[in-house]
């Protein structure tokens, strides 16, 4: 088998490839597709009367070196494009206090013309009419704060 491979190993590398990339779909998290790319640079190199051995180093310091200095820079505009959505896009929008919160009991807030079950973050009271900030959501309550929120890029 190794012998089959030594005879082809331009192959070899085009099925690394393939099979690195069907990993990152199996598995995303933007790893194995830095793999699949040093598999790729791997195929023109293997042409050349280079050592299997040394192929296999070659194609492992070309895939780290993607992976620790391409991967950071790729999730950060992956994220940066991401639209918050759902509960996400509520963080930080300013609510209408339309039940008291007490320091022992939940009130009712309104964000965007929905009535919330709330919690006051810091125990604060909050009367009717009182305008608070989203600050988080647990489960199905509202934990809001008099204090607007500082919203962290991710």
């Amino acid at each position: 088998m190794l012998d089959y491979i030594l005879a082809h190993l331009p192959w070899f590398w085009l099925a690394m490839a393939i099979f690195m990339s069907i990993m990152e779909l199996i598995l995303p998290g933007l790893t194995t597709i830095w793999f699949a790319l040093g598999s790729l640079v791997m195929i023109p190199l293997s042409l050349l009367p280079i050592p299997f051995v040394i192929q296999i180093v070659i194609f492992l310091v070309i895939s780290v070196v993607l992976l620790i200095f391409t991967r950071p820079f790729a999730m950060k505009k992956l994220k940066a494009n991401r639209e918050k959505t759902n509960i996400d896009a509520l963080i930080g929008k300013s609510a209408l206090v339309v039940k008291d919160i007490s320091k022992f009991d939940k009130g009712e807030v309104k964000i965007d013309g929905i009535v919330w079950t709330a919690r006051s973050e810091d125990e604060v009271p909050l009367k009717n009419g009182d305008e608070c900030f989203l600050l988080r959501i647990e489960g199905a309550t509202a934990v809001v704060g008099k204090e607007k929120p500082e919203i962290q890029q991710e």
